[in-house]
């Protein structure tokens, strides 16, 4: 991780802290964030693919350390930090099925580093998608459905409980859309 992405990190939770002390909505302060940072991260680097994931994932770092330092909810952040991501990903013409699923896998790795519920976590990534599918006019099934599998292989890579906590929290119909994983995971813990 270089010393940039780690500021863009730091950043973010600094902005995360302060916007949600203030306000104390965390969505929406969450979606703004998150998708200011990801659009200035791009634009700066004028680069996309790798970096664009990249970006994502210190984004997401950064908004879960902020909120669990002030101890908000992580299912509402996580689902701001998707909607936040595909706006922003819309904003500097990324692919938005790749970023709904480098998000969500992002979201489950940077919850299970503080500790926290990986289900609300990976279900708030879900609703996320969903919503900011739909605000987009992008497919809210496919867009859920590339994030529940990412969410899901990187709680397979993190364990087989924490693949079993978030296969069954993104397992079925989230936000009235029915979420089918792509793929079958399994756990390299479990093989």
């Amino acid at each position: 991780m270089s010393a940039e992405s780690r500021g863009l990190g730091k950043s973010v939770k600094e902005s995360i802290v302060a916007t949600v002390q203030g306000v104390g909505e965390i969505t929406d302060a969450v979606v703004n964030t998150v998708s200011g940072s990801l659009v200035h991260a791009v634009q700066r680097t004028g680069k996309m693919g790798v970096a664009l994931t990249g970006a994502i994932a210190e984004v997401v770092r950064g908004v879960v350390q902020g909120v669990t330092e002030i101890g908000a909810d992580l299912g509402s952040a996580a689902k701001g930090i998707v909607i936040g991501v595909l706006r922003g990903t819309q904003e500097v013409g990324g692919e938005a099925l790749e970023a709904a699923r480098a998000t969500a896998a992002a979201v489950v790795k940077s919850t299970a580093e503080v500790g926290g519920d990986l289900g609300a976590a990976a279900k708030g990534a879900i609703e996320g998608a969903i919503v900011g599918a739909k605000a987009l006019g992008l497919s809210a099934e496919e867009t859920a459905s590339a994030a529940a599998t990412g969410a899901l292989k990187a709680a397979g890579e993190i364990g087989a409980a924490a693949a079993a906590r978030v296969r069954t929290a993104v397992t079925g119909t989230i936000a009235g859309v029915r979420v089918v994983l792509k793929e079958p995971f399994r756990s390299r813990k479990e093989k």
